[in-house]
């Protein structure tokens, strides 16, 4: 019974899955101990986020997991450059919501099965508050981070728009979480570059985002699978 479960679980991820979650942390490692060595708390950010996202992409549940413990690295690690946008918004933002996204996905399981949600289109009630609440949010959160005197605040607050469109998204089960992740992840990019020029330790962190980025492109085309394949599945039911 122990061998039948070991083999399932080998062969539940795609070979294009192991090579992308491989090439990720490999590059994630190359990089920290050629410029870094010293910020190992990015390091295991950077490990266990890259690690999130693969399980994102299957829509197993585990990957809001890891996305709660990623939350609370970052916004230490944010934290400690004065990206304090970026830090209220995965501490009291992200990190929450991904606590969220847990339960729905855990309560959600597609066809019984605890290792993939349900995909779920959005419905017109729930567009019209998502465009609703995204700038009121935004605007609140720019104030705040104006009177915390944020580094880089145009940027810092373009963050927090694509993050509350990202983890709304994702507690819908959505399969444009993953673009609004995307588009957030550019805009960390861009943030941390500067961070980078100014001291080299970050570029792990910078990278990370490089990372994120080639892997939420792939997490959204791998739901528009799953959302295809749950259809017919249960179209073939009735």
């Amino acid at each position: 019974m122990n061998i039948q479960k070991l083999s399932s679980y080998k062969n539940y991820f795609t070979k294009t899955e192991l090579i992308l979650w491989s090439c990720s942390v490999t590059v994630i490692a190359v990089l920290f101990f050629a410029f870094d060595r010293v910020n190992y708390m990015s390091f295991a950010a950077s490990l266990i986020g890259a690690t999130s996202l693969i399980f994102n992409a299957k829509g197993n549940p585990i990957g809001q997991l890891l996305a709660v413990i990623f939350s609370v690295l970052y916004g230490i690690i944010s934290y400690s450059c004065a990206y304090y946008g970026e830090m209220l918004t995965y501490l009291g933002m992200t990190a929450p919501m991904a606590v969220i996204s847990l339960i729905s996905w855990l309560k959600n399981p597609f066809d019984g099965s605890r290792a993939e949600v349900k995909v779920k289109r959005l419905g017109r009630g729930e567009i019209v508050l998502m465009c609703a609440v995204t700038p009121i949010i935004t605007v609140i959160f720019y104030f705040i981070l104006k009177l915390f005197n944020t580094a880089n605040l145009m940027m810092s607050t373009l963050s927090v728009a694509t993050s509350f469109l990202a983890v709304f998204l994702t507690a819908k089960r959505s399969p444009f979480f993953a673009v609004a992740y995307a588009a957030n992840d550019i805009v960390l990019i861009i943030m941390w570059s500067m961070a980078s020029i100014a001291d080299m330790s970050y570029i792990s962190v910078l990278i990370c985002f490089v990372i994120f980025l080639a892997n939420d492109i792939y997490g959204f085309f791998n739901w528009r699978k799953m959302e295809k394949r749950q259809l017919s599945a249960c179209s073939d039911a009735r």
